[in-house]
């Protein structure tokens, strides 16, 4: 049997991973380069990353529908090629910002201006309409890449396997993450932030030239045998009509507001509105959260050092995510849904580690522990994403598959929007409150902090059991 599939999941991978990284170049030069330079607040801050958020989810809601209007290999090509577009654009803004301020000589003389100065604010509110800009056709791109990738794996691999291939790709949104502070801040610091941008932007492009020459579907593929066709299609019921089985079902398509009719598609929305937002909430915070409490700058040996860890647990944890439900499967006999929401019941118990982080790294003055339990909580996101990412292939026909996942992730981008403007907004009046605001013995902006990660330690398992109640056993949807 050949294996081809397993290459095209590698190929995904490597799109998540680039995916990710493009999105973490902005946490990753916030504190240290671009907020002095235009002189933004954690409230400026939050303001962009929760309209990333909200245009991504509206994104999301066509970006399945175009997925399979336009099929596989063209959607994909055409979602990672605006986004590594987008993501280059940003280098423009400093550039752009100092062209339309009246004051401002050229883009170095953005970061001289003198704080609190009416020019300072004009520097920083046209800053933030440019960088809202270059985020909205980022946003636009990076809706694609989910409802595509998940598409592939459900053409590509049979059920058991599907929330492992999941896994795999899934894992490039923490390598990804992984890589950036090993990367980003340096090429900031060394080139400037603008080249951090362009450069990991162009990524993208060079993904698109071996899409276009290694995906076909499976039936065309000249990489795929008999054997590993056989295998792919095994959860058809009668062999002898699997080719026809195969082409009537991807023939079958939902409505678009027929699919808010059934108690699956609100099963995928709750579970993907009350804990995306956590994952992006660390992607987002996470460096500005070492460089605030520890004075740990993204572009510091000891800020590298702890982002990297950070995702270093979440590489390995999550993986093994995947795993857990074929384990179920093959070893306990268990059906591939009720296996899949044993295994999310149990990394949901993983993110309450983050409601340590914050006591533990404030009375040990060290962001180790921080680091980890955000670690661990970060790895559990990703564990039970691969496995929530899954039920919709268990429950849907593959021809209404991108179209469900894209309005999972526009519930995922509202809940993150909705954690990113009240996390900026939250931390800028705690800084500025001081010690007249507390919350469970912290004060001023730790304060805020444990406020935030007090919901993402609950979020997962809240979402279970709402998703538990509204489909209680494996019910897929059948169409007429």
């Amino acid at each position: 049997m050949t294996n081809w599939r397993w290459w095209l999941c590698s190929l995904l991978f490597v799109a998540t991973t680039v995916n990710y990284l493009d999105r973490q170049v902005l946490s990753l030069t916030y504190k240290e380069f671009i907020a002095p330079e235009f002189h933004w607040t954690d409230a400026n801050y939050g303001t962009i990353t929760s309209f990333f958020s909200i245009f991504y989810a509206i994104a999301c809601l066509f970006a399945g529908k175009f997925v399979d209007w336009m099929g596989t290999k063209k959607g994909y090509l055409i979602a990672i090629g605006v986004w590594s577009a987008g993501a280059c654009l940003h280098a423009a803004c400093g550039w752009a910002t100092a062209g339309l301020v009246d004051g401002v000589a050229n883009a170095q003389a953005l970061k001289a201006v003198e704080a609190g100065s009416n020019v300072a604010l004009a520097i920083s509110t046209t800053s933030v309409y440019l960088f809202l800009l270059c985020r909205g056709i980022l946003a636009l791109g990076e809706a694609g890449n989910f409802p595509a990738a998940i598409k592939v794996t459900a053409e590509y691999f049979p059920k058991k396997d599907r929330a492992f291939a999941t896994s795999i790709f899934n894992a490039g949104a923490s390598v990804g993450a992984l890589a950036a502070p090993l990367a980003i801040p340096p090429l900031a610091k060394h080139f400037g932030w603008e080249m951090a941008f362009i450069i990991i932007g162009a990524l993208g492009f060079i993904w698109m030239f071996f899409w276009a020459f290694m995906y076909d579907k499976p039936e065309k593929s000249q990489h795929v045998n008999e054997a590993e066709l056989a295998y792919i299609h095994q959860d058809d019921a009668a062999e002898a009509a699997e080719k026809a089985a195969e082409a009537a079902e991807k023939e079958k398509s939902i409505p678009f507001l027929k699919c808010f009719t059934f108690k699956q598609t609100w099963q995928f929305i709750v579970g993907k509105f009350l804990t995306d937002g956590v994952w992006w909430f660390f992607l987002f915070w996470a460096p500005a959260y070492f460089h605030d409490q520890f004075n740990a700058p993204a572009s510091s040996p000891r800020g590298q050092a702890l982002i990297f860890t950070l995702y270093a647990i979440v590489t390995v944890v999550s993986i093994f995510g995947g795993y857990l439900p074929k384990l179920f499967v093959e070893k306990k006999g268990m059906h591939p849904y009720p296996g899949r929401m044993l295994a999310m019941l149990i990394f949901a118990f993983f993110p309450i580690c983050s409601l340590l982080a914050q006591p533990l790294g404030m009375h040990f003055n060290s962001p180790w522990w921080p680091a980890i339990l955000i670690g661990l909580a970060a790895a559990g996101h990703q564990a039970w994403s691969a496995n929530l990412f899954s039920t919709i292939g268990d429950m849907f026909p593959k021809g209404a598959i991108a179209t469900i996942t894209g309005i999972g992730a526009m519930a995922g981008g509202v809940g993150s929007m909705i954690i990113q403007k009240v996390a900026g907004n939250l931390f800028t009046y705690a800084e500025n409150a001081g010690a007249a605001f507390r919350f469970l013995g912290f004060e001023g902006k730790p304060a805020g902090y444990f406020i935030i990660f007090c919901f993402c330690g609950i979020a997962y398992l809240l979402a279970w059991i709402i998703m538990k109640s509204l489909v209680p056993k494996y019910k897929p949807i059948v169409i007429e």
